[in-house]
């Protein structure tokens, strides 16, 4: 196999790419903790910060944390591969706990999520919601396990 011969060093693109996700998840961070400090609205929806893997408006006081740490890392290392190879070892964490989630969500008598708030409950009009959930996080697993995998033997 031939040897894989990358510049690790950032374009000014890729670092303007990290510095925007620094600053996204800074602004991200700073209006969770007021959603969830002041309005007391843990659970509400999270819109643009989806993208940071932020589901709830909790999730993203934890998450910004991470991506302001994980952002200025890769910027002060100058290093795009790390910065890739951390956003697809995350998202392979993350799509496994959404598994697992939507798994549970299947056989529990509990209903957090009603099938019916889904957009693609008009096709499936029934609790078959969670498994395509289900489906669609193991889906994004497999992707960022090959793209974990081969960000790793690169940077590696």
């Amino acid at each position: 196999m031939a040897e894989l011969n990358y510049n690790y060093k950032m374009s000014k693109g890729q670092q303007i790419i990290v510095l925007l996700y620094l600053i996204i998840s800074s602004l991200g961070l700073t209006w969770s903790f007021y959603n969830v400090k002041v309005k007391e609205n843990v659970f509400g929806k999270t819109g643009l910060f989806n993208i940071f893997g932020a589901f709830v408006v909790g999730d993203m006081i934890v998450f910004g944390v991470f991506w302001v740490i994980a952002a200025t890392v890769s910027f002060l290392l100058n290093d795009w591969i790390l910065f890739l190879l951390i956003i697809s070892s995350f998202w392979l964490i993350r799509s496994l706990g959404e598994t697992i989630y939507w798994f549970n969500q299947q056989f529990s008598k509990v209903i957090n999520n009603p099938p019916e708030k889904f957009f693609h409950y008009k096709f499936f009009k029934s609790d078959a919601v969670w498994w395509i959930n289900q489906i669609f996080w193991q889906c994004i697993t497999v992707v960022a396990l090959i793209f974990t995998i081969y960000l790793a033997k690169i940077w590696f």
